[in-house]
């Protein structure tokens, strides 16, 4: 996979947050060495968040994202201030941009204190370095910078880049699952989202996963999983679908070959799999009238048969037998207030870096309110959510 085509989800995103005039824009600029950020005396001149995917040295793709001033004032400020707060959650090393003329304000003070609460590594940078006539001993992970005189950029970048490499733990979607020459067959429905001539991102991810694993995969509709079943000399020893035609695909495998959906793939990866296993029994508690969230991390056309707003609903309805009302977000929309809900059900996550994933469970649970996916909704409705997690030793003898 090229540099430019790594998914969003899968690149450091570096956040670069201060107050107005700090110097964030000026300071992303010399560390891309690209004019990537407006940069102008007048306060404010960052509003809304700015991303851009790029290849940062020596640490790899990375997404860098400018912020507005947390500083900023009046009933637009505190929108542009909301915006920044919302950016934390998908921040994996944070840049404290401060004046050096100026020094710690308790407005530094109370965002460091945000930042620690989160578990968000951070480096304070002191630009504007070149202004100053004396300098103080610094702490681990601060130095002084001048995004004017190129002074300490180099160095602000190797900072960067061994602060994300410390957080860098490596995970799996399904290769330490296999051995090599094993065979794995996927179930991937033609999806109307996707583009024309393309698989959706869990499906390329899991190929690629499997490559990585030396086994080999089987890609089939589920109009041919017999056939694939049925040509293929070696057991396959693993099975795994779309979440929307599971009860069928659950039905056509073999009791003896494991099956799993992308979506709980995709849960281990982020994360949140016996979260999501555990926030599923409330479905037995749901009563008229409840209202459930479905909550996707992409925003896409929805299709007529959308799983998130069609599909999805009227299986809970048919399962439950109950009246329930159902509300839906999308992309960054996720309420910050859950209260109304009965219940979360949320995607698999795979545009959405893991800390997002995993925050928006951790709200959940701070509300009380029961958190599930996809995958292991439809899994534990059409009553096979044993039999999908069954690859998991360690979670499967827990239910």
């Amino acid at each position: 996979m090229s540099l430019n085509s790594t998914p969003s989800s899968e690149r450091v995103h570096i956040g670069f947050f201060g107050k107005r005039n700090a110097g964030k824009s000026s300071l992303i600029n010399a560390v891309t060495n690209q004019a990537l950020a407006i940069v102008s005396n007048i306060k404010g001149t960052t509003t809304d968040p700015v991303y851009k995917s790029m290849e940062l040295l020596p640490l790899g793709p990375v997404t860098i994202v400018d912020t507005a001033g947390f500083d900023d004032n009046g009933e637009l400020g505190t929108l542009r201030v909301d915006k920044t707060k919302q950016v934390l959650n998908k921040i994996d090393v944070a840049v404290l941009i401060i004046d050096a003329q100026i020094g710690l304000t308790q407005e530094d003070n109370e965002f460091i204190s945000v930042l620690n609460s989160k578990n968000i590594k951070c480096i304070i940078a002191y630009n504007k370095c070149d202004l100053i006539k004396s300098y103080k001993e610094l702490k681990k992970n601060e130095l002084y910078v001048s995004a004017v005189n190129n002074i300490n950029i180099n160095e602000l970048k190797e900072m960067i880049a061994s602060i994300a490499l410390e957080n860098n733990t490596e995970k799996h979607l399904i290769n330490d699952l296999l051995s090599p020459n094993d065979i794995v067959i996927l179930v991937t429905p033609i999806d109307s989202a996707a583009p024309k001539g393309r698989l959706i991102l869990p499906q390329q991810q899991v190929i690629r996963d499997i490559l990585e694993a030396n086994a080999i995969s089987i890609v089939v509709k589920e109009s041919e999983l017999k056939s694939a079943l049925e040509i293929s000399s070696k057991k396959p020893k693993l099975v795994v679908t779309d979440s929307q035609v599971f009860k069928k695909v659950n039905e056509e495998t073999p009791s003896n070959i494991m099956l799993t959906s992308f979506s709980i793939l995709f849960a281990r990866y982020k994360g949140i799999l016996n979260e999501a296993v555990n926030g599923i029994r409330c479905i037995q508690n749901l009563k008229d009238n409840d209202t459930v969230l479905i909550s996707e991390g992409c925003t896409h056309h929805r299709q007529c048969d959308d799983i998130g707003t069609v599909k999805l609903p009227n299986w809970l309805k048919k399962y439950t037998n109950k009246n329930l009302n159902f509300e839906f977000s999308s992309g960054t929309g996720f309420p910050s207030d859950l209260s109304k809900y009965k219940m979360v059900i949320h995607c698999g996550g795979c545009m959405l870096k893991d800390n997002e994933v995993i925050n928006r469970y951790k709200q959940a649970k701070e509300q009380g309110i029961p958190i599930s996916n996809y995958g292991i909704t439809i899994a534990y409705i059409h009553g096979i959510l044993k039999r999908s997690i069954e690859i998991f030793p360690d979670l499967y003898k827990l239910i």
